[in-house]
Protein backbone atom coordinates (compact mmCIF):
# COMPACT_ATOMS: atom_id res chain seq x y z
CA UNK A 1 0.00 0.00 0.00
CA UNK A 2 0.89 3.28 -0.41
CA UNK A 3 0.52 6.25 1.48
CA UNK A 4 -0.19 8.77 -0.42
CA UNK A 5 -2.60 6.49 -2.69
CA UNK A 6 -6.14 7.52 -2.31
CA UNK A 7 -7.04 3.71 -3.98
CA UNK A 8 -5.11 1.93 -1.59
CA UNK A 9 -6.59 3.83 1.02
CA UNK A 10 -10.16 3.05 -0.01
CA UNK A 11 -8.97 -0.71 -1.02
CA UNK A 12 -7.80 -1.42 2.29
CA UNK A 13 -10.89 0.18 4.22
CA UNK A 14 -9.56 3.24 5.93
CA UNK A 15 -11.81 5.61 3.75
CA UNK A 16 -15.37 4.27 3.25
CA UNK A 17 -17.35 3.35 -0.16
CA UNK A 18 -20.20 2.19 -1.27
CA UNK A 19 -18.52 -1.39 -2.09
CA UNK A 20 -20.45 -3.61 -3.87
CA UNK A 21 -18.15 -6.61 -4.22
CA UNK A 22 -14.94 -6.94 -2.24
CA UNK A 23 -12.50 -10.22 -1.95
CA UNK A 24 -8.68 -10.73 -0.84
CA UNK A 25 -7.50 -9.18 -4.13
CA UNK A 26 -9.78 -6.50 -4.99
CA UNK A 27 -12.77 -3.99 -4.11
CA UNK A 28 -15.19 -3.43 -6.12
CA UNK A 29 -17.26 0.44 -5.46
CA UNK A 30 -19.65 2.82 -6.94
CA UNK A 31 -18.47 6.05 -8.15
CA UNK A 32 -18.81 9.21 -6.23
CA UNK A 33 -18.86 11.33 -9.57
CA UNK A 34 -20.56 8.80 -11.84
CA UNK A 35 -21.02 8.90 -15.66
CA UNK A 36 -24.07 7.05 -15.27
CA UNK A 37 -26.43 5.44 -12.59
CA UNK A 38 -24.33 1.93 -11.59
CA UNK A 39 -20.66 3.64 -12.24
CA UNK A 40 -18.26 1.62 -10.65
CA UNK A 41 -14.32 0.89 -10.37
CA UNK A 42 -12.41 -2.17 -9.83
CA UNK A 43 -9.48 -1.82 -7.97
CA UNK A 44 -6.88 -3.96 -6.86
CA UNK A 45 -5.81 -4.10 -3.54
CA UNK A 46 -1.96 -4.54 -4.25
CA UNK A 47 -0.77 -1.29 -5.55
CA UNK A 48 -0.33 -0.48 -9.32
CA UNK A 49 0.47 2.20 -10.86
CA UNK A 50 -0.97 1.49 -14.24
CA UNK A 51 -1.24 -0.98 -17.09
CA UNK A 52 2.30 -1.75 -17.61
CA UNK A 53 1.99 -2.34 -14.15
CA UNK A 54 0.09 -5.18 -13.73
CA UNK A 55 0.89 -8.82 -13.39
CA UNK A 56 -0.92 -11.26 -15.78
CA UNK A 57 -2.01 -13.07 -12.84
CA UNK A 58 -3.59 -10.06 -11.87
CA UNK A 59 -4.74 -9.12 -15.25
CA UNK A 60 -6.75 -11.63 -15.50
CA UNK A 61 -8.42 -11.87 -12.27
CA UNK A 62 -9.29 -8.32 -13.39
CA UNK A 63 -11.50 -8.96 -16.47
CA UNK A 64 -12.86 -12.43 -15.07
CA UNK A 65 -14.03 -10.23 -11.93
CA UNK A 66 -15.09 -7.51 -14.77
CA UNK A 67 -17.16 -10.32 -16.61
CA UNK A 68 -18.96 -11.31 -12.98
CA UNK A 69 -19.67 -7.24 -12.14
CA UNK A 70 -21.07 -6.50 -15.40
CA UNK A 71 -23.16 -9.64 -15.07
CA UNK A 72 -24.91 -8.14 -12.05
CA UNK A 73 -25.06 -4.42 -13.37
CA UNK A 74 -26.97 -6.35 -16.19
CA UNK A 75 -29.24 -7.73 -14.17
CA UNK A 76 -30.00 -5.49 -11.60
CA UNK A 77 -30.27 -2.23 -13.26
CA UNK A 78 -31.22 -3.29 -16.59
CA UNK A 79 -28.81 -1.41 -18.54
CA UNK A 80 -28.74 -1.08 -22.48
CA UNK A 81 -25.03 -1.39 -22.44
CA UNK A 82 -21.65 -1.53 -21.01
CA UNK A 83 -18.89 0.90 -21.38
CA UNK A 84 -15.12 -0.79 -19.53
CA UNK A 85 -12.75 1.79 -19.71
CA UNK A 86 -9.29 1.88 -18.22
CA UNK A 87 -6.79 4.97 -18.31
CA UNK A 88 -3.14 4.93 -18.78
CA UNK A 89 -1.25 8.13 -17.93
CA UNK A 90 -2.58 11.37 -17.84
CA UNK A 91 -2.17 12.22 -21.44
CA UNK A 92 -5.04 9.32 -21.66
CA UNK A 93 -7.13 10.79 -18.76
CA UNK A 94 -5.31 8.64 -15.78
CA UNK A 95 -6.46 10.97 -12.79
CA UNK A 96 -5.74 8.29 -10.13
CA UNK A 97 -2.35 6.62 -10.39
CA UNK A 98 -3.94 3.15 -8.77
CA UNK A 99 -4.58 0.76 -11.47
CA UNK A 100 -8.80 0.66 -12.05
CA UNK A 101 -10.85 0.09 -14.21
CA UNK A 102 -14.27 1.98 -15.16
CA UNK A 103 -17.46 -0.52 -15.44
CA UNK A 104 -19.78 2.34 -16.45
CA UNK A 105 -23.93 1.21 -17.36
CA UNK A 106 -24.86 2.54 -20.34
CA UNK A 107 -28.79 3.70 -20.95
CA UNK A 108 -30.66 4.79 -24.08
CA UNK A 109 -30.10 9.17 -24.21
CA UNK A 110 -28.13 8.98 -21.88
CA UNK A 111 -25.75 11.36 -24.16
CA UNK A 112 -22.61 10.21 -23.03
CA UNK A 113 -19.77 10.10 -26.07
CA UNK A 114 -16.18 8.59 -25.86
CA UNK A 115 -15.19 7.58 -29.15
CA UNK A 116 -15.15 10.92 -31.50
CA UNK A 117 -15.30 10.80 -35.14
CA UNK A 118 -13.46 7.69 -37.10
CA UNK A 119 -11.67 8.08 -40.15
CA UNK A 120 -10.23 5.95 -42.35
CA UNK A 121 -6.13 5.14 -41.21
CA UNK A 122 -2.97 5.39 -43.54
CA UNK A 123 -2.57 1.26 -44.62
CA UNK A 124 1.14 2.30 -45.11
CA UNK A 125 1.48 3.10 -41.82
CA UNK A 126 -0.82 0.64 -40.29
CA UNK A 127 1.33 -2.09 -41.68
CA UNK A 128 4.59 -0.71 -40.48
CA UNK A 129 2.97 -0.77 -37.12
CA UNK A 130 2.00 -4.36 -37.47
CA UNK A 131 5.63 -4.98 -38.18
CA UNK A 132 7.32 -3.34 -35.28
CA UNK A 133 4.42 -4.96 -32.99
CA UNK A 134 5.21 -8.37 -34.34
CA UNK A 135 8.45 -8.06 -33.68
CA UNK A 136 8.42 -6.76 -30.37
CA UNK A 137 6.25 -9.38 -29.31
CA UNK A 138 7.85 -12.34 -30.48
Amino acid sequence: MKDDCIFCKIAAGKIPSSTIYEDSHFRVFLDINPLTKGHCLIVPKEHFTNIYDLDAETAGKVFTLATLISRALKNVLKCDGLNVIQNNELLAGQSVFHFHMHLIPRYKGDGLIFMGEQKPGDMEEIGKIRDLLREELQ
